[in-house]
């Protein structure tokens, strides 16, 4: 029978354990270990029964058993003591009050995301991009970066896996109930819940409540449409993360966008929080903030012009994106995204102005498809990627956006990804650094890896250290594939053989993530009999512990999946190789510690950053990958190792035949020699010293707080400074620069460059002075409004100008309608150089010369032939 309605009844606390609550209703103690400890040291068997939730703990824990706990004043003073370390952590000045000393720097910082992954025990994630976000805010937490993180909760997170008995991934999806998790609902004053609503098409309402997560310092408003409001089908809007058709998709994006621009401002009316500055759009899922946010501004007090409007919206948004292919972005059918937006009354402004703003109306964009990415960079003051890389990819990927510019003249800047360091390294290793810093010394200062002789870890202490989390590992392992057995149609008669598999004495490669077709998951697999070999090697055996997911409509990564396990089901290799299902960060913070490799292998440049390996790498374990996303700009030769790249080969088979012939080679000849080779003393001396430059290089650089710090003062201060300046005085500013853009708009078609000539020959010397004259065609517009600019740079054999510098030309007089530029510059290095001249918008209160999108280059003429010379030393 199936109950018609869940509730929880949970025990009262004795008096003297009340700070339990409060410590179980902050998620700090997802990364703080000595609370997780107290929790697990009340009953270790209740603990554990309830997946180390705080919450479900202390709603499972008898009466009985409270009263004996409250009895004892050991329990009760360190019940005390944690309860006094959290409010000391959530009150005493951090990073950004006390250290980050910028007068821009914002009051607060909106956060959106489609997913965040802070603990297991609250599955909002799916992979890479949740787990990023929450740790963004834990990392923002630690520094006291004044952020609001906005999501969605879903009724049955993502889903969970497991496997069928011939190996296909096997979906369900568990109800989760929110008022068993660590989340308060958002009430009003007099106790009702509070409530945000979205306009859908045909008159209906979209409701939802809002659920709010305590991320340390960060509160995380989640909303939720699965409440009595709504009909049956919009109460099931948030029930799958990344589930259901378009439309579903649309409502939930929707939701997450305009809903929760309206659950920030009822939040700030509620509690006093203030309202952000800086409006974060992690991905493309929530570019609809920005229609909100036009509304408001139109609708309110302000009553701005559309133009208005978006400048102001524009002044206050960051957009990430972490998209490294085109496949990966949101695009809805024009007449879906018109159907919904229509819903969305803005007096004055039509559907078709706001679909504008999401359009392809670029070469080679589809003139029926609305473009989330291309919306969020639209309506972004500044952009960014997620690693250099990244950076350069997405710079090519949206080029088509400024097609009058260099590919490395548009403005996507990148920051690279990092990782939550008290969340992802093991409490063991976290524990032997403390036992080798001075006093006061923080962990991630990394001192402690330096040569015992210097007060440091010994290659011993170090070593054993590695073999106990291989161990722990291995252990894990076991459990998870005989269970996985069980679920199959296995019976326990027959796996006596999953106690025996792995071995914490061998070389162990890990590799694990969200599985699309890109990240190659059966790479690995590409010469089967080589791999057995591999593993079976009786000198240097290696063992793979492989875990993911494939979403369910993505039938090539489900068809990935069970090719892997079909190879690992084989009875030579199953005790070498290992495919756990239901990859989710419990899992991962037993394995990332475990290993001592960890694989990946995606399609060069497919990968936006990664973070898997950085976790690795935070433990002690070496990289073996691809130089794609993070590893690209972070490898040196003494961290890990490089898997060759075919790049030029158009066959992907043959690609893949290639690749992994290397990936094979770099094991068998390089990685496991090196992890076998001992000394008298059992310690692989060479390995040990590649362990310890990873720990000191690697571990500072892969931090969060080393990320979250530079979108504090590369970019969300600099949004923050010119979503203040355009805001204030009744947004005069705002009105101006929207009035400029409007008339440069309009006036650009008339602007030409009629004639240049340089004064230098076609061969010069170091210490020459060059002359470069231009006459520039304005229309109706003046010499203030534009920049007229030299392009000065190296040169390739077919004039391809290529690091290049900007040279602004001033303005020297006007004659017969035409105004006249001049620069002169000092030519300061040898080799063949072009430039041209060109015309771009100038206003100081745009981000850059690129933001409109527009130039004008000048023609390469006959009569000036001096566009390309060399000059010599």
């Amino acid at each position: 029978m199936k109950a018609i309605r869940r509730f929880t009844v949970r025990s009262v606390l004795p008096d003297n354990l009340k700070p339990l609550a409060n410590l179980a209703q902050n998620l700090r103690w997802s990364w703080h270990r000595p609370t997780r400890d107290f929790f697990a040291s009340l009953d270790p068997q209740v603990w554990d029964e309830v997946g180390h939730d705080p919450v479900a703990f202390l709603g499972s824990v008898s009466t009985e058993k409270l009263a004996e706990l409250s009895a004892n004043p050991d329990i009760v003073n360190q019940a005390q003591e944690l309860d006094c370390g959290l409010s000391d952590y959530l009150s005493k000045p951090l990073w950004f009050e006390s250290e980050f000393n910028n007068a821009d720097k914002p009051k607060a910082i909106a956060y959106f995301s489609a997913e965040f992954g802070i603990t297991a025990v609250l599955p909002q994630y799916s992979g890479g991009l949740g787990i990023l976000a929450g740790d963004h805010l834990k990392s923002a937490s630690d520094l006291g970066v004044p952020i609001i993180g906005v999501g969605l909760l879903y009724q049955a997170g993502y889903f969970r896996q497991s496997l069928t008995r011939e190996g296909w991934q096997r979906e369900s999806y568990p109800v989760i109930d929110p008022d068993n998790l660590p989340l308060s609902l958002l009430r009003q004053q007099d106790g009702s819940p509070a409530y945000v609503s979205i306009p859908l098409p045909d008159r209906r309402t979209l409701w939802a409540q809002i659920w709010v997560a305590k991320v340390g310092r960060i509160p995380l408003l989640l909303l939720d449409s699965d409440v009595a409001k709504n009909d049956e089908a919009t109460r099931l809007v948030t029930d799958r993360l990344y589930g259901g058709s378009k439309d579903h998709r649309m409502e939930q994006e929707l939701l997450l966008g305009v809903g929760g621009v309206k659950a920030l401002r009822l939040f700030s009316e509620l509690t006093g929080a203030p309202t952000p500055e800086v409006y974060h759009c992690n991905e493309g899922h929530a570019g609809f903030m920005a229609v909100e946010r036009i509304r408001e501004l139109m609708n309110g007090e302000e009553r701005l012009d559309f133009g208005t409007a978006i400048e102001a919206v524009r002044s206050g948004t960051l957009f990430t994106t972490h998209t490294p292919v085109p496949a990966g972005i949101d695009r809805f059918d024009r007449g879906l995204a018109q159907r919904y937006l229509s819903a969305i009354e803005i007096p004055g402004v039509t559907t078709d102005q706001i679909l504008s703003l999401g359009a392809e109306s670029y070469e080679g964009g589809d003139p029926n498809v609305f473009n989330m990415a291309v919306f969020g960079l639209r309506m972004a003051r500044m952009a960014n990627g997620v690693a250099k890389l990244h950076g350069k990819v997405s710079r090519g990927m949206f080029h088509s956006l400024w097609p009058n510019f260099d590919v490395t003249e548009v403005p996507i800047t990148s920051i690279t990804n990092g990782v939550h360091g008290s969340t992802w390294t093991d409490g063991r290793l976290a524990e032997l650094a403390r036992g080798h810093q001075d006093p006061g010394e923080h962990v991630n200062t990394y001192r402690w890896v330096r040569p015992a002789s210097e007060g440091g870890v010994s290659d011993e202490e170090l070593w054993q250290l590695r073999r106990d989390l291989r161990l722990q590992l291995v252990k894990d392992a076991r459990r998870r594939v005989k269970a996985s057995w069980l679920e199959r149609g296995a019976s326990p008669a027959e796996l006596a053989w999953c106690d025996e598999i792995l071995d914490p004495d061998t070389l162990t490669i890990g590799f694990a993530r969200r599985v699309p077709t890109y990240k190659r998951l059966t790479l690995m697999i590409n010469d089967p009999e080589r791999l057995a070999a591999i593993l079976t090697n009786k000198d240097r055996p290696v063992q793979i512990i492989v875990a993911g997911k494939s979403h369910p409509d993505d039938e090539q990564g489900v068809s990935l999946i069970q090719q892997l396990v079909h190879f690992a089901d084989q009875h030579g290799v199953r005790d070498r190789i290992a495919f756990l299902p239901n990859y989710d960060m419990d899992m991962a913070q037993i394995l990332m510690p475990g290993v001592d490799v960890w694989l990946n292998n995606p399609l060069r440049p497919l990968e936006a950053s990664g973070t898997s390996g950085m976790k690795c790498a935070l433990n002690g374990a070496l990289n073996l990958s691809i130089l794609d996303g993070w590893w690209d700009e972070l490898y040196d030769g003494r961290n890990g190792w490089a898997i060759p790249t075919a790049d030029g080969v158009d066959d992907p088979v043959r690609r893949d035949q290639i690749e992994a012939a290397g990936l094979y080679d770099l094991i068998e000849n390089t990685v496991a020699p090196r992890f076998y080779d001992r000394d008298e003393n059992g310690v692989p001396r060479h390995w040990m010293e590649m362990v310890r430059h990873t720990l000191a290089t690697l571990g500072p650089q892969v931090q969060a707080q080393r990320m979250v710090s530079e979108y504090v003062e590369k970019l969300y201060t600099p949004v923050a400074a010119s979503s203040r300046r355009l805001n204030a005085l009744g947004h005069s500013d705002t009105r101006s620069l929207a009035d400029y853009k409007a008339r440069v708009r309009s006036a650009w078609p008339q602007i030409s460059v009629n004639h240049v000539v340089s004064e230098v020959g076609d061969t010069a010397t170091v210490g020459d002075e060059a002359s470069f004259f231009a006459d520039v065609q304005l229309g109706n517009l003046r010499p203030e409004d534009v920049e007229v600019q030299v392009v000065f740079g190296r040169v390739t054999p077919d004039d391809t100008i290529s690091s290049f510098q900007t040279l602004p030309m001033n303005c020297v007089g006007e004659e017969n309608g035409l105004f006249k530029y001049q620069l002169v510059t000092t030519l300061k290095q040898a080799g063949p150089y072009g430039y041209l001249v060109r015309v771009v918008p100038h206003n100081d209160m745009m981000a850059g010369f690129t933001e409109l999108g527009l130039a004008t280059n000048a023609e390469r003429a006959s009569d000036s032939p001096e566009v390309h010379f060399n000059f010599g030393s």
